[in-house]
């Protein structure tokens, strides 16, 4: 069959490009012909995303794009909106989730609304982050965008209007958000007018892969909007019995589940519940991720210090002791841009350990504790969900950290299996094709991807050094939360 073609506009916290994915019936090939950087900006004491760059970015893109195109999608980080008015005009850039003014509003919140209230109307983990806390932010502070939007739309689904027309919220970026009821199977307006949230801008929440109308005579589709969802799509498995982590700035660790899990444990452990494509759940929790390598290289780099990928895992490989110091990577600590080094070494002296001095300390104290962090919430995910996965796959640009692979295979005791390393741009645009009627199904294109691609195993190695060292991270990190109390 002659292949069919599709644009994949994946947008990263520090990056966009427009890949085309195409299919010739046997094979599914990708190539990226527009790439630009997403820089936010700093404006009156707020963060906010450059979304007007973003959109010129696109449609730059898009005249690159093959002639033969049949769909476009696009999909980008979760949990942050834009709010248009009555003509569908955008009020104001959409803020940054790492923006600081809404510290204190979780607590804010919660007095209007119960915490265990919340986790059972959405299931969602609790992180400052999340869009409910942002719009909360806004209510408490007295916004007046408030009282001027018409429509709220997640971040995808802005740029999938500017495309389409279309004012619409797909489901896998709407469960982000934690506004979105998996009960319902829609916004929980209930809860949120209990909070003060106007509910009369929120659009009707479309299923994965719903066909949005047109640009420039190209169909729009949305894909699994949510970068993760996408990525998930596009794990190289034929097997169920296995779990995830999407790695890159964050480290989204999960299992795939045919429903939300809303219980007690699952309040207790704080994961999440977030769409997947096919009306599925994936059953995860947000890590902090490669956000601690990409901040302590960029606070280096500033003193005269550059490192490119390479030079940081053969650093790590010199450390004696890798052991030697271990943090949270999910104490608040770290969430803000800046001198992460410096905050590494101020956990460990508030938990009585010798801070790391030297460069390829300070990475592999990261290194050791991501992995460290892999497995306790692995541990956690099993328990609640009542299952064991014999099996971790890592895809998105962190499989390519071979150094932190082998030290995940280690932590958890069972193999992983690493790539591939564009998983969100292939899952995009696998269900555009799906959505297209030329592929069947998600376990067709996983078992064609299981075949064809380069898929690398990393066996563990040392479990019972890595066992001893485990039980001690917990230690730490039960330590470094009675400090704050």
């Amino acid at each position: 069959m002659t292949a069919k073609h599709v644009t994949a506009i994946d947008l990263g916290a520090s990056s966009g490009r427009l890949m085309d994915v195409a299919f010739d019936g046997n094979n599914i090939q990708i190539e990226e012909f527009h790439r630009f950087p997403n820089i936010p900006v700093f404006v009156q004491n707020t963060l906010y995303w450059d979304v007007l760059r973003i959109w010129h970015e696109i449609t730059e893109g898009l005249q690159k794009r093959p002639s033969s195109t049949a769909s476009i999608g696009v999909d980008t980080w979760g949990v942050d909106f834009a709010l248009l008015d009555a003509k569908g005009h955008l009020l104001a850039n959409p803020v940054h989730y790492r923006d600081r003014n809404r510290d204190g509003v979780m607590d804010w919140t919660f007095e209007r609304v119960p915490k265990r209230d919340i986790f059972e109307r959405t299931g969602l983990q609790f992180m400052q982050l999340n869009g409910l806390y942002q719009l909360a932010a806004m209510l408490r502070d007295g916004s007046p965008l408030l009282h001027h939007a018409q429509t709220l739309l997640m971040m995808p689904d802005l740029f999938n209007y500017w495309l389409s027309g279309t004012k619409a919220c797909e489901f896998t970026i709407a469960t982000t958000s934690q506004m979105y009821n998996p009960r319902l199977g829609d916004w929980d307006r209930e809860m949120l007018a209990q909070i003060g949230i106007p509910t009369h801008f929120f659009t009707d929440v479309v299923p994965t892969g719903t066909k949005l109308g047109e640009y420039d005579g190209t169909t729009v589709i949305a894909p699994a909007t949510h970068d993760t969802g996408s990525a998930i799509v596009a794990i190289p498995t034929t097997t169920p019995d296995f779990a995830y982590i999407s790695s890159g700035t964050w480290s989204l660790l999960g299992l795939e589940r045919n429903e939300a899990i809303i219980n007690d444990a699952a309040y207790d452990a704080n994961v999440t519940n977030e769409g997947g494509f096919g009306n599925s759940y994936r059953f995860l929790k947000n890590i902090m991720g490669l956000w601690l390598v990409e901040q302590s290289l960029e606070t280096w780099r500033k003193d005269g210090h550059t490192y490119d990928y390479e030079a940081c895992h053969h650093m790590v490989n010199e450390v004696e002791n890798p052991f030697a110091a271990m943090v949270d990577p999910d104490a608040v600590l770290f969430l803000s841009p800046g001198d992460i080094p410096a905050r590494i070494r101020e956990y460990c002296t508030e938990t009585g350990q010798t801070p790391p001095q030297s460069h390829a300390q300070v990475l592999a104290t990261i290194h050791v504790s991501l992995a460290m962090k892999y497995r306790s919430v692995l541990d956690q995910l099993e328990r609640v969900a009542g299952t064991r996965v014999e099996r971790l796959h890592i895809i998105g640009g962190g499989s390519n950290n071979r150094q932190l692979n082998q030290m995940t295979a280690n932590a958890i005791g069972r193999p992983v299996y690493t790539g591939p390393t564009e998983a969100t741009a292939l899952g995009n645009g696998i269900v555009q094709l799906i959505s297209l009627g030329t592929l069947n199904g998600i376990d067709e294109a996983r078992t064609m991807l299981a075949s064809a691609l380069d898929i690398t195993e990393y066996a563990p190695q040392e479990t019972e050094r890595w066992q001893q060292n485990y039980e001690r991270f917990l230690e730490i990190i039960q330590q470094y939360t009675e400090t704050l109390v």
